[in-house]
């Protein structure tokens, strides 16, 4: 696999005859909801169809931000920067995080007074953040040379953790407290008694369950198929860079137009652009054109639409498929994308053209990973109203690493009937059915 190295986590050997929960998917908001309901002394199975960690959640920039988030996911992200703070001597393992701050840079006066505007929305949040210009963010971009911006919105309190680390941490200590964790076990379907959900097949046998949880990244659509429950989803390219340690880079994360830059624990960069991603043109753009309209007119500038092997790839995939047959997700453990070497490459010289001491860097590595969107690019973190048993955490839209903690706390919120630490109305799967018409809110 050409895509970042994962901490490995050997999964279980044998599969529990029953549980409480089952959770499919075991990137990080998986990992944290299993965490989540084990620590409150539920019976947990999580299934990865590969790998812990082995797509999106390895393949972030690893931000761990409020800043500049849809005002619906800020409630939420608030706790997730409380438990990340605490997170490492939670679960007794390094997930690299370090609250350096994150610098979102504005190129004009239109673009900081937009920025202005939107620091509003953390007044009600005990999160520190400023406009800074001038001498000021000379201080905070030492080394910088060339970057004609007028000013930064910049949050001390927002940091950066190691995805190659976070994931699979975080299911380690989830097993630590009792789940079982189940790699190269793809779930294949749920079944149902008098209406509710009873249980799982895997291609590895059944699980009896109450409670089932799907967090299943870009493959949750295609998961809810064949169970006729909607879920509006694509899947976007982003391309990153790794690069080998450097000594005189930047100590905070930066957001610029050409560029977004992050220091990594071991000294190193990681390097990706601020806009740029890739569009496959696949079938599921049709079909699911309407709902993503609006969202595709705000962002299509920063967005490349191809046509090419995807489409013809995804065409044939089975929208139902029986449950004693393998599924489409053992065909396929990992989505690994080539990542576009023209735009990693654009993001590298627009920040060496900024910081000239890049110009001395080596790439160590590139790869691509899959973001899974929503057409409102917020999350769903909610029951199924039409399946009793069974929930969806899904379609982070590029936001899920730094939310991802706090995700799994209000998921197993949701499956244990507590009151859930933030209303959940905002990420409720409905929204998409209801008449709403989600869509993302402009100018954040």
């Amino acid at each position: 696999m050409p895509g970042p190295r994962v901490v490995p986590v050997q999964g279980d050997e044998h599969l529990p005859a029953r549980v409480d929960v089952v959770v499919i998917g075991g990137g990080i908001v998986g990992a944290s909801t299993a965490l989540e309901l084990a620590e409150r002394g539920l019976k947990v199975a999580l299934c990865e169809k590969g790998g812990i960690g082995h797509e999106q959640s390895s393949r972030n920039w690893g931000w761990v931000r409020i800043s500049r988030r849809d005002p619906r996911e800020l409630p939420l992200m608030a706790h997730a920067l409380n438990i990340w703070n605490d997170l490492a001597a939670r679960i007794g393992k390094d997930v690299g995080y370090t609250r350096a701050g994150i610098l979102f840079t504005c190129a004009d006066d239109q673009s900081y007074a937009e920025h202005e505007r939107w620091k509003a929305n953390l007044d009600e949040y005990p999160v520190r953040a400023r406009m800074v210009s001038g001498t000021d963010l000379a201080g905070l971009l030492p080394g910088v040379a060339r970057l004609p911006i007028k000013g930064a919105l910049y949050t001390p309190d927002d940091g950066r953790a190691e995805p190659q680390q976070a994931a699979p941490a975080i299911a380690e200590a989830a097993r630590a407290r009792g789940a079982v964790i189940l790699t190269e076990c793809a779930v294949r379907g749920i079944e149902r008694a008098a209406g509710r959900v009873s249980g799982v097949i895997t291609e590895r046998g059944p699980i009896a369950c109450t409670s089932v949880v799907l967090a299943g990244g870009a493959w949750s659509s295609l998961f809810c198929s064949p169970l006729k429950v909607h879920l509006p989803q694509l899947k976007v390219l982003n391309s990153v860079i790794r690069t080998t340690p450097l000594q005189g880079g930047p100590e905070a994360a930066i957001w610029a137009m050409d560029f977004a830059v992050r220091k990594r624990q071991d000294g190193g960069y990681t390097v990706a652009s601020g806009h740029e991603n890739i569009a496959d043109i696949v079938p599921d753009s049709f079909r699911y054109a309407r709902p993503f309209w609006p969202a595709l007119q705000q962002e299509h500038k920063s967005l490349s639409f191809r046509l090419g092997q995807r489409f013809f790839q995804e065409a044939v995939l089975p929208k139902r498929w029986a449950l004693d047959e393998a599924s489409p997700f053992e065909y396929r453990r990992v989505l690994d994308p080539v990542p576009s070497i023209r735009q990693s490459n654009r993001a590298l010289a627009s920040l060496t053209h900024a910081f000239p001491v890049f110009a001395n860097v080596r790439v160590a590595q590139r790869w691509g990973g899959m973001i899974d969107v929503t057409p409102d690019a917020v999350p769903v973190i909610s029951a199924v109203e039409g399946v009793p048993g069974f929930f969806i955490a899904t379609g982070f839209s590029g936001h899920g690493f730094g939310i991802g903690p706090a995700a799994g706390r209000l998921m197993a919120n949701l499956v244990t009937g507590e009151t859930p630490i933030v209303d959940p109305q905002a990420f409720r799967l409905s929204r998409f059915t209801d008449g709403s018409n989600p869509r993302p809110i402009s100018g954040f």
